[in-house]
């Protein structure tokens, strides 16, 4: 059988543009800027940042470094290292999780299509501000099924065109404009009458404010928004040409996913402040609702509702879109190298589990309403199950695959290939070492015990 030709990215801006789509997402947008105001402002914003520089980027290099020593996706990169049971299963759990992301994750999604819409519609941005809106469409069968096949859809079409010609070209048009987008609407946020609190309470940190809950819950951020253990950064790294230096790639795709998470604080944080006198600490601790109920309330009081909830908007739906693609990429490329499947029969099938899967996430507020998991609706109990099992799971297993079986005088090897020298190897190997592990373990104990109601986050 010939072996077929593995797809790269044209070079380190195409990486780093399509590594920085998938981490910027509805976690920077809204999960962000709500822990932040929720677990102490600029102390939440300094400890994230922290941890973004040390664990973060240790994370997201041994995973670069995997893919592109092995030039496979998740399954095939940890099986290069041995055929045991423990290696296909770690492998199968990176790779599983990007599968059961992207239905729920593509669901949202066409909450934003909708909302977009809503706001091109004439009085759009007053019926959109309405007690009630929110419930009422999320409750609706069929209108929310809708928007997420449109969303899955551009999606997966994006996928089908490859990597260079889809991936990479997509990302390149839409990540400087949701830069520029953010910092227009910044911007004008922060030049708002009474913006002033919130950009001390985000920007400044007070010793005060601090917990234990606010490292907590930054650790879980920072897997959130830098798209840590999803096996995306395993399949991008497995398209990166051996002349990219993974070193600067990695810390130019941290700086835009940080920046772009502070931008979406100063967009909401100081609005809030601004818009909602008294209710301000109540509505910035909205959670998924501040970005869907809140931020539509906000805008309608500024006078000029429908331009900014464009403007807003379409931001919010660049940043779901680059994440979607790059979930659905790291799925449609396990199939591909597991299966041996073309590109397009890899697709359809990725299609095939988002529509399933997703359609049990749409109806879930509405006519599915009456069925749990463990108590949760579906689209909760899929978020729950990844991001506060799986993927601390899988980032535990990555450390362990390169501490003892790979070595980390390897990943080193791979990430000097470039001739330059790894500046911050020393702290890359105590991290990976010790602390990764460490904070893994945390954060899998804490999710869990906080959704069974043992602690309170």
């Amino acid at each position: 059988m010939n072996k077929k030709k593995r797809s790269n990215f044209t070079g380190k801006l195409g990486y780093v543009l399509s590594a920085a789509g998938a981490s910027v997402g509805l976690g920077n947008i809204w999960r962000f800027p709500y822990l932040a105001a929720k677990y102490g402002g600029g102390i939440f914003l300094i400890i994230y940042i922290l941890l973004a520089v040390t664990f973060g980027y240790t994370m997201i290099i041994a995973e670069t470094a995997l893919g592109r020593m092995t030039k496979k996706s998740p399954v095939g990169a940890f099986e290069h290292f041995g055929h045991g049971w423990q290696f296909s299963l770690s492998g199968w759990i990176n790779a599983v999780i990007p599968i059961l992301i992207v239905p729920y994750y593509s669901v949202i999604g066409g909450w934003v299509i909708r909302y977009l819409v809503e706001y091109f519609m004439q009085g759009g941005a007053e019926k959109l501000a309405t007690d009630g809106y929110f419930t009422n469409f999320i409750t609706n069968g069929t209108e929310v099924e809708i928007c997420f096949l449109v969303f899955a859809l551009a999606a997966l079409t994006i996928i089908y065109l490859g990597v260079q010609n889809g991936i990479e070209r997509v990302s390149k048009f839409m990540m400087p404009i949701l830069v520029v987008l953010a910092v227009i609407i910044a911007g004008y946020s922060m030049t708002r009458p009474g913006a002033v609190s919130g950009i001390k309470y985000f920007l400044i940190p007070n010793p005060a404010n601090f917990s234990w809950m606010t490292v907590v819950s930054a650790m879980g951020q920072m897997f959130y928004s830098l798209s840590i253990a999803m096996g995306i950064l395993v399949t991008f790294g497995s398209y990166m040409k051996k002349d990219v230096s993974i070193e600067e790639a990695t810390e130019q795709v941290e700086i835009f996913d940080t920046a772009i998470a502070i931008m979406a604080g100063l967009m909401i944080i100081p609005a809030v402040f601004a818009f909602s006198g008294d209710a301000a600490a109540e509505n910035l601790q909205a959670g998924p609702s501040l970005m869907f109920i809140t931020m539509p309330k906000i805008f309608a009081s500024m006078g000029m509702g429908a331009p900014m909830g464009i403007l807003f908007f379409v931001l919010v739906l660049f940043a779901a879109l680059t994440s979607a693609i790059a979930l659905s990429e790291s799925a449609v490329s396990t199939f591909e190298d597991e299966l041996h499947w073309s590109r397009r029969r890899s697709t359809v099938f990725t299609g095939v589990i988002m529509v399933v899967l997703g359609t049990l996430s749409a109806l879930g507020y509405g006519p599915l309403s009456a069925v749990t998991v463990i108590g949760m609706q579906f689209l909760d109990f899929f978020d729950f199950l990844t991001n506060s099992v799986m993927m601390p799971v899988a980032a535990m297993c990555t450390c362990l695959l390169i501490v003892r079986v790979v070595n980390i005088d390897k990943i080193a090897e791979e990430v000097q290939l470039d001739g330059k020298r790894f500046r911050r190897k020393p702290v890359f190997d105590f991290m990976i070492k010790y602390l990764c592990p460490f904070f893994v373990v945390i954060i899998l104990f804490s999710s869990v015990a906080s959704v069974f109601g043992l602690i309170h986050m």
